[in-house]
């Protein structure tokens, strides 16, 4: 999972990992480390999010922390340095590890036709990347470029966390303005802009060339992006001065942004990480299996009464046993009665796959959006183990800890919409499952009990399924088993 660079005997750089799935990309949530501080083998550094779930990075080795290449709230691509490490402090001046080109966090606009630098190209973790044989040539120019002088200082500065260094002014024609009157592209090229700004900008929807900057050299503040995404105003109004937030000050403001006329009327907020991949996930869930939904309303009482009295077993001690348990626990023993439903479709070789296994994905709402770890093995299971890998599937998601390997491999899913007191819903199939099971809310209803109608505890399962692999007699016996077992919990023991 780590994946490192030796850049001298004094520096070490260590790379953005490849953390499982073949992820490509990663956004910097949190760094628990800055500049200066001691690190061991081992030792969280960071927070990230891919778009499956937040990982903890550890540092492969002991030093001290020499420069953090990225703030908070960038998405890195796997391969990229993102934290350089001194593992010789104290043995005097040494020069610091350069950054690659394809970090380079601001670019400024082309000062001629020189050839552009191959950068590194990201590979495999572990493999390390490829350096470029051919080096950058000079640009063309007799000066170089001072909004391109001051915005590297800007941007190393920020790194570093502390404000710029002012700027040596340059000379510049008499008939040339420092800072473009119009938007904020220096001799039509590309906007001068720190990455915290460039992703307001886009999370926003604004387009950085149309920007007035007021920031020093021409650089685009967040007020500039601000001042733009706001009404247009009949009198211009200057931007206030540019914020000195440190990077993880700015990187960590919310990119949520009122977009109004006249007055805060709309929010945007950026899909991206989990919410994005979730998206993309259940639209090409939607229309790619061809989806079928039975439904049965069941009187759960027995259930009820069930998970009542388990509470109270000494075998269950220390384990969380609610309604949910049972529904698992019945679902199974409902796939192992007709283990064909258990199966996926692959497209590829137009083939169905039977799984002799039973991965059971639960679906848990999260505050980054909907995700679907899985019991592994569940069919294995005994009831206590099962009540202690719900328990610790929920606690895990709950607080954010959700591995990619959690939500590798489902076969079936069980979604709770009963928690949010709604009585069924038609649920999307997990991508490359074949089943999920909808649990409305449990109420107590009036119900025909015995030739006389009594109030009972009753809720209503839906049973969506692939009908490329599961055709409607299939879905109709597993949903029929999963309702009889609730009605009858003793049938666990009769039918398992």
């Amino acid at each position: 999972m780590t994946t490192m660079t030796e850049t001298s005997a004094r520096f070490r750089e260590f790379k953005m990992p490849d953390v499982g799935e073949g992820l490509t990309e990663a956004e910097i949530l949190k760094w628990f480390v800055q500049p200066g501080d001691t690190v061991t083998d081992g030792q969280v550094v960071c927070e990230v999010e891919t778009a499956k779930a937040a990982v903890e990075l550890p540092i492969p080795f002991d030093g001290v922390v020499h420069e953090l290449r990225f703030p908070e709230g960038t998405t890195v691509d796997v391969g990229q340095v993102i934290i350089a490490i001194d593992v010789a402090p104290g043995s005097g001046d040494a020069p610091a590890p350069a950054a690659e080109p394809a970090q380079e966090p601001v670019e400024a606009a082309s000062q001629g036709d020189g050839d552009a630098p191959k950068g590194r190209t990201p590979v495999l973790v572990g493999y390390g990347v490829a350096e470029s044989s051919t080096k950058r040539r000079p640009r063309k120019g007799a000066t170089a470029a001072p909004e391109a002088a001051a915005v590297a200082a800007a941007v190393q500065a920020e790194l570093n966390g502390h404000a710029a260094p002012a700027a040596a002014p340059a000379p510049a024609p008499a008939s040339a303005p420092a800072v473009p009157a119009q938007g904020g592209a220096p001799d039509g090229g590309r906007p001068l802009a720190k990455p915290p700004v460039r992703k307001l900008a886009k999370d926003l929807g604004i387009d950085l060339a149309t920007v007035v900057p007021t920031g020093k050299d021409g650089i685009i503040t967040r007020e500039d992006v601000h001042a733009a995404a706001a009404p247009a105003a009949t009198t211009p109004v200057a931007a206030p001065a540019p914020s000195q937030a440190a990077p993880s000050q700015a990187a960590s403001e919310a990119p949520a942004a009122a977009v109004a006329s006249g007055s805060a009327r709309e929010t945007r907020i950026p899909v991206k990480g989990v919410r994005k991949a979730i998206a993309q996930a259940m639209v090409g869930s939607a229309f790619t299996a061809p989806h079928v939904t039975e439904f049965v309303t069941v009187d759960v009482t027995r259930t009820m009464k069930l998970v009542a009295e388990l509470k109270e077993d000494k075998d269950m001690a220390g384990v969380r046993v609610n309604p949910l348990l049972i529904i698992a626990k019945a679902l199974l023993v409902a796939i192992k009665r007709n283990p064909e439903v258990n199966a996926a479709w692959d497209e590829a070789n137009q083939e169905i796959v039977q799984k002799h296994y039973v991965n059971l994905g639960i679906a848990a709402a999260t505050p980054r959006g909907l995700i679907v770890p899985n019991i592994k093995d569940a069919h294995d299971k005994t009831l206590p183990q099962l009540a202690a890998a719900l328990g610790e599937l929920v606690t895990t998601a709950r607080d954010g800890k959700t591995s990619p390997a959690a939500m590798a491999g489902g076969t079936v899913t069980i979604t709770n919409v009963g928690v949010f007191g709604v009585d069924t819903g038609t649920p999307i199939l997990n991508p490359g499952e074949s089943a999920i099971l909808a649990v409305g809310a449990i109420k107590l209803q009036p119900w025909v009990h015995k030739g006389k109608v009594k109030p009972r505890q009753v809720t209503t399962l839906a049973l969506s399924f692939d009908h490329r692999l599961v055709d409607g007699e299939l879905g109709s016996k597993v949903l029929a088993d999963v309702a009889a077992i609730l009605e009858q919990p003793k049938r666990l023991i009769t039918w398992a």
